[in-house]
């Protein structure tokens, strides 16, 4: 084998490619339209957390984005911290019809990110803790946790690469990509990563059942 197959950049190229390449066999027999609840059906209300406004993209981020159904809205908790929920749903991942990862988005809009590694939550129907992202950003005096992670067939996927893979291989067995991007965001106050983070753990642990509730399995 040539010395260049065996390096990490070719193995990843060869997943991404087989990945498109699976992708494009399972929905050239006819995708497999599974049926979901609309987001709006998440609580405004969970526990100590109430919703304080719900945001409407505009119609470039809205086209830009091409999900079947998006939820945005701020909450905060008895204590006044607040968090920012934003979901993206796919019913399908066409050309174009992807999640676009937050890694990539917000260094777009004026972010930049200082900390990126991986954080557990207990959440309700696993019998162990999921793995979600963390991305600790800052823009001007601005600082922000960010936790995010991608939800399909009821699975809680971290890595990007992971659920191209997951994808390619749904598409091959079920004849489904459906897909969904969950992102939480908690402000920073003060530089406080480790605060921001809990809550945002926390507001993510009283949440997760209903947003498991709307989305496919």
């Amino acid at each position: 084998m040539p010395k260049f197959l065996r390096t990490v950049p070719a193995k990843l190229l060869t997943l991404v490619l087989l990945a498109q390449a699976t992708l494009f066999y399972g929905l050239s027999r006819g995708e497999r339209t599974i049926p979901a609840r609309p987001l709006s059906e998440i609580p405004r209300q969970a526990q100590s957390w109430h919703m304080l406004r719900e945001h409407a993209l505009d119609d470039e981020l809205r086209n830009s984005l091409r999900a079947d159904d998006y939820l945005e809205r701020d909450y905060a908790d008895a204590r006044g911290q607040t968090v920012n929920l934003f979901i993206a749903y796919f019913g399908s991942q066409k050309a174009g019809q992807s999640p676009h990862s937050p890694k990539n988005c917000l260094p777009g809009s004026g972010w930049v990110w200082t900390v990126s590694d991986i954080v557990t939550a207990r959440v309700p129907g696993r019998a162990t803790a999921v793995e979600i992202n963390r991305y600790i950003v800052s823009k001007g005096e601005q600082q922000a946790v960010v936790l995010y992670w991608y939800q399909s067939r009821d699975r809680v996927v971290a890595n990007e690469l992971r659920a191209a893979a997951f994808t390619a291989w749904d598409a091959l067995r079920y004849n489904r990509t459906d897909t969904a991007l969950i992102r939480v965001v908690a402000p920073a106050q003060a530089n406080q990563e480790a605060a921001a983070t809990q809550a945002g753990l926390e507001f993510i642990e009283t949440i997760f059942a209903s947003i498991r509730g709307v989305l496919p399995h």
